[in-house]
């Protein structure tokens, strides 16, 4: 008996040094505290976390290499089978070699064999108008490139495209299983909304941004006192200036993303950290900055900061399915971020780009949308206005600067009104280096519409 056992447990061992089939790898895996993580194989092998994939490489024989550069190696049970997988010196047991149905859809952007024609987006009545993007500088053909692309993985891993032009909703595309009616998450474009609440606060007379933060929270002797943080402002926060230990883009930092959603008080986190520069000086990106503004929404308004955003935000844009599990403390595996639908996300970028208004109502005043929309700092060398992007595209030598509300993964609200545009995306090209969105806008929109529109300038 003992010689049978030796003998499968070599061949275990010798079918794990060869090259296995990325197939083997599929499955349902526990994480702790009663969550999975389902690993998929499409053309490549990825995992799906809460929805969101995540790209990994095999790099060794039962060992995959994240985009992280973090190495995980599979085991494999007496029979050679695959049985789990170490991260962290924890082990995680496959629990199923099957995936959900919508896991699954997730390997492929469309179903094999689908051929494209392009179609006017539907009329939703939902306030959008739509056209045909045919009578558009676009063209059928720009919405025939992008869907090819997208198809063939030269774009990966894109959810959604709308592309609003004119005044009109003239492309409205889903990918990897994805439709109008699904929500999705935003990640940080999350920052953006919360920067619209803050404003319409100040709007109603609730807030003053340049008011010190310490003052706004009640927070009382903070960790590593120094003057310096009482003079911290609402408006450094919404322009990453607090001058605070944190950076999400630095591995070194304590106040670095990862560090503060690991904190049961992330406000509290965040002014018990060190204050390493002049508030109002340097811009970082610090994520842990929307915590605290959010929170001194909710003290302004005395009311819970989802709640005032159904009310004086989304209501009025009739934007009714979304959800928002905020607490800002380390139990939320949400990580305080919003899921719309993306035609909702459009309206949002519809209001910026009306400078406050959704069909003659001014939601949110033009001041703060301005404000919000120009440079107020630098950011990871990049333009940074109240919680939005100002980057810019490279299209053919030119610079093109895009007002943006941007999460990882490639959720992105692009407005561009010198051309007449706003651009909804969403995506699963999690933490990676890529972005195929910009690609989408330098190779295929943009070029259309600079040939159109010659005289355009960036407004400021």
């Amino acid at each position: 008996m003992r010689r049978v056992i030796l003998v499968l447990a070599a061949l275990a061992a010798h079918a794990s040094a060869q090259a296995a089939p990325i197939t083997d790898y599929v499955g349902t895996y526990a994480d702790g505290s009663h969550h999975t993580i389902e690993i998929v194989a499409g053309k490549t092998l990825f995992a799906v976390v809460d929805g969101a994939t995540y790209a990994l490489k095999v790099s060794g024989p039962d060992e995959v290499t994240t985009v992280n550069g973090e190495k995980i190696p599979f085991r494999r049970d007496i029979a050679g089978k695959v049985s789990g997988y170490e991260e962290s010196g924890q082990f995680h047991r496959r629990l199923s070699t099957s995936v959900s149905a919508e896991a699954a859809q997730l390997a492929y952007p469309r179903p094999a064999g689908e051929v494209y024609r392009y179609a006017i987006p539907a009329d939703r009545h939902d306030g959008i108008a739509v056209g045909s993007i045919a009578n558009t500088p676009l063209g059928v053909a720009t919405a025939d490139a992008i869907v090819a692309k997208i198809s063939d993985g030269t774009y990966p891993n894109v959810h959604s495209v709308l592309l609003y032009q004119n005044g009109r909703l003239v492309m409205e595309e889903y990918f990897y299983g994805y439709s109008a009616g699904r929500r999705h998450q935003l990640r940080s474009a999350t920052k953006s909304i919360v920067s619209a609440l803050a404003g319409i606060a100040v709007d109603h007379g609730k807030l003053s941004i340049d008011a010190p933060a310490l003052g706004l929270l009640g927070l009382r002797s903070p960790a590593n006192p120094d003057p310096r943080k009482a003079k911290i402002t609402v408006c450094d926060f919404l322009t990453m200036r607090s001058g605070l230990a944190c950076n999400d883009h630095s591995a070194d930092s304590p106040g670095r993303e990862t560090v503060i959603d690991a904190q049961p008080d992330w406000v509290k986190a965040m002014f018990d950290l060190p204050q390493v520069n002049d508030p109002g000086k340097d811009g970082y990106y610090c994520s842990g900055g929307v915590a605290v503004v959010g929170r001194i929404v909710e003290n302004a308004t005395k009311s819970y900061l989802p709640d005032y955003a159904r009310t004086h935000l989304f209501a009025p844009l009739g934007i009714t399915d979304w959800t928002w599990n905020y607490d800002l403390t380390n139990k939320d595996t949400e990580y305080s971020q919003i899921h719309l639908r993306p035609r909702d996300m459009l309206k949002l970028g519809l209001l910026y780009a009306d400078d406050g208004r959704w069909h003659h109502r001014q939601i949110i005043s033009k001041q703060w949308v301005r404000a919000s929309l120009r440079k107020q700092s630098m950011v990871d060398d990049t333009e940074y206005g109240y919680f939005w992007w100002r980057p810019w595209l490279n299209v053919g030598g030119k610079p093109v600067y895009v007002r943006a509300a941007q999460g990882n993964g490639g959720q992105k609200i692009y407005i561009l009104p010198e051309y007449r545009l706003v651009a909804v995306f969403t995506g699963g090209d999690y933490n990676a280096a890529s972005s195929p969105m910009n690609k989408i806008m330098i190779d295929d929109v943009l070029p259309k519409l600079m040939a159109a529109y010659p005289e355009a300038t960036t407004p400021p």
